[in-house]
């Protein structure tokens, strides 16, 4: 899957060539509709023929890059891989083909540049999520990105106990240990108790340090150790962490990454509409924001926008016009999200679905 800065890098190299795109629903899973698929695709890819203009080559060009783009599908019998694919070819080269794990529209457009809006929608999946599964004894770190579950990084409590000399546990089964007065078995709770908390803040400083300022952060296991690991992080990643107490330690990696989807899907719709609502906010006190298209299209014009926001409503009314819009954002490195849910809705109503984070204010 493109990234981000792949897929800007992809619209600038080119903006002035003709380049065929696909995009193609792939989240059929009936096996009646295996080749569905492939009729949507003749479909649109009858109408695109209708753009070629007739200058002379120009219908060769297109049937170059369609082959491209056939031979590249030719693998796909029944279904497509995941839930979208898409697919970027100029007569010369097949400059990205791949599955996106977010439904795509059925989609084909022969122009100059790549058609960039409807891809918008798979960035999201390329955020980083971190899962921390952990209870007082133990934690495990996983890193989920773009449908794909990294290996856990395990830590014990033991493990950070260090030389602690004046700690002593006693082995026998008597009632009485000779440490400060305590029994056996409270001077061993005290010394997993240190365990535990060192555990806690070496916890902390490697969510941290992996979360950066954009990953989002899921934390499972008992509420008395989630309520204690999350007093330990800064704001800034608390800000963008969900907590899940029904995920365990001993969850299989499938079970985890299911849940990770899921989580980091609501916590993204969430800090969307948050970060709406400070950008419509900032619009009408005249500070750095922008709401509706007007607005919006002049500060793309002066080169102002930080992030661009478009409902998906407005991208599938307005498909030309949104992906204008995107490509505008891309020429000045701006970042794109697509809203949809309730904060796609807010949008539509309260600016024509169009709203942008601007850099500073003239």
């Amino acid at each position: 899957m493109l990234t981000h800065d792949e897929l800007v890098d992809l619209y600038r190299n080119l903006r002035t060539r003709p380049v065929l795109s696909v995009y193609l629903d792939g989240k059929a899973t009936d096996f009646a509709e295996r080749k569905v698929w492939r009729r949507r695709l003749d479909q649109q890819l009858a109408e695109a023929r209708k753009s070629v203009n007739g200058e002379a080559g120009e219908m060769e060009a297109f049937d170059q890059a369609l082959s491209r783009i056939q031979d590249s599908l030719a693998d796909f019998d029944n279904f497509l891989p995941d839930r979208g694919w898409v697919g970027f070819s100029t007569a010369d080269e097949l400059v990205h083909a791949g599955a996106v794990r977010v439904p795509m529209p059925d989609l084909v457009r022969w122009e100059n540049g790549i058609r960039v809006a409807p891809y918008v929608r798979a960035l999201k999946q390329e955020r980083l999520v971190l899962a921390i599964l952990l209870d007082s004894r133990r934690a495990r770190i996983f890193e989920y990105r773009g449908g794909t579950l990294g290996e856990p990084e395990n830590l014990n409590a033991e493990t950070f106990l260090g030389d602690l000399t004046d700690v002593n546990v006693s082995k026998r089964p008597s009632a009485h240990s000779g440490v400060r007065g305590k029994t056996g078995t409270d001077a061993a709770q005290n010394f997993l108790g240190v365990g535990s908390e060192r555990m806690t803040k070496k916890l902390a400083e490697r969510v941290t340090e992996r979360a950066g300022t954009e990953a989002h952060v899921v934390l499972g296991g008992t509420q008395e150790t989630i309520a204690h690991l999350r007093d330990h992080l800064p704001q800034g990643v608390r800000d963008r962490t969900i907590e899940r107490p029904a995920l365990r330690l001993e969850m299989s990696d499938s079970e985890v990454r299911d849940a990770l989807e899921s989580a980091a899907s609501e916590l993204n719709q969430s800090l969307q509409e948050k970060l709406l609502g400070e950008v419509m906010d900032l619009a009408r006190a005249g500070g750095r924001g922008a709401l509706g298209v007007d607005p919006v299209q002049k500060a793309l014009k002066e080169a102002r926008v930080d992030t661009l926001f478009l409902s998906r409503g407005f991208i599938r009314a307005n498909p030309d016009f949104a992906d204008h819009l995107v490509g505008a954002a891309f020429e000045q490195h701006a970042e794109v999200e697509e809203l949809s849910t309730e904060a796609g809705a807010r949008l539509d109503t309260e600016g024509e679905g169009v709203a942008a984070r601007l850099r500073y204010t003239l």
